[in-house]
């Protein structure tokens, strides 16, 4: 799995995916995630990356120059036309099914992080395949939600987690809530952990989970049993 994210804040996302989890399979090679500077790819000495909209109006547009020459830069790279998302408001929102068609349809992507008010329309119609956005919200960059994409696809590949049986039961996974977790000690504070949980029948205790999940998922999220 390779995703290369084109970005002005290359610093911010390795803050995140240069860590913990996503940051030891990058080390390890079961993912890779690359960063590209569109300042890289401006041909003024300025490195101007936006300009006024035309038509008027507040805030600025990023050129679609610099994009589309880190865009093709990464093609380039890898010899051939590479799925492309635009991470923007405008975008049906990202959900975990999304996230393993991803996986499972693309090798290699490429994420866009916008700015400002947005990219040049033109660069979107010659580029982007799809547009993905994390909530119905505006942020002030792409950068989170790139950040927000990639581990959710990166966590899929094998090896990344410890076991894939670590990814089974989360929540969404099976379009249901997680069940809720319990460790040491065993009574905290007046609350007790589930007497199931120590009584080491394993079926009662998968009973108990499954139950706990359907539970969860009509009082918090009635909407994912819909059907």
């Amino acid at each position: 799995m390779i995703i290369d994210i084109l970005t002005l804040f290359p610093a911010s996302i390795e803050a995140s995916l240069g860590v913990s989890i996503i940051g030891r399979a990058r080390e390890r090679g079961f993912v890779t995630i690359n960063c590209h500077q569109i300042r890289d790819f401006t041909q003024n000495k300025q490195k101007q990356v936006d300009d006024y909209p035309y038509g008027g109006g507040m805030g600025m547009v990023m050129m679609a120059q610099p994009l589309y020459d880190c865009w093709a830069y990464v093609c380039g790279q890898a010899g051939r036309r590479l799925h492309t998302v635009y991470l923007s408001p405008q975008g049906p929102v990202f959900t975990q099914g999304k996230a393993k068609s991803l996986y499972a349809e693309h090798e290699r992507f490429v994420l866009i992080c916008g700015h400002y008010e947005g990219v040049d329309e033109r660069f979107v119609e010659e580029c982007v395949d799809e547009e993905l956005s994390i909530g119905d919200y505006v942020i002030t960059g792409g950068e989170p939600a790139a950040i927000v994409v990639a581990d959710a696809v990166c966590r899929i590949a094998p090896g990344v987690l410890s076991s894939p049986l670590c990814i089974a039961d989360e929540s969404h996974m099976t379009g249901l809530l997680e069940y809720p977790h319990y460790t040491r000690p065993e009574t905290w504070r007046g609350r007790t952990v589930p007497p199931v949980l120590l009584s080491g029948h394993h079926k009662n205790i998968d009973d108990w989970r499954r139950e706990q999940s359907l539970q969860r998922t009509r009082e918090k999220r009635p909407d994912m049993l819909e059907g």
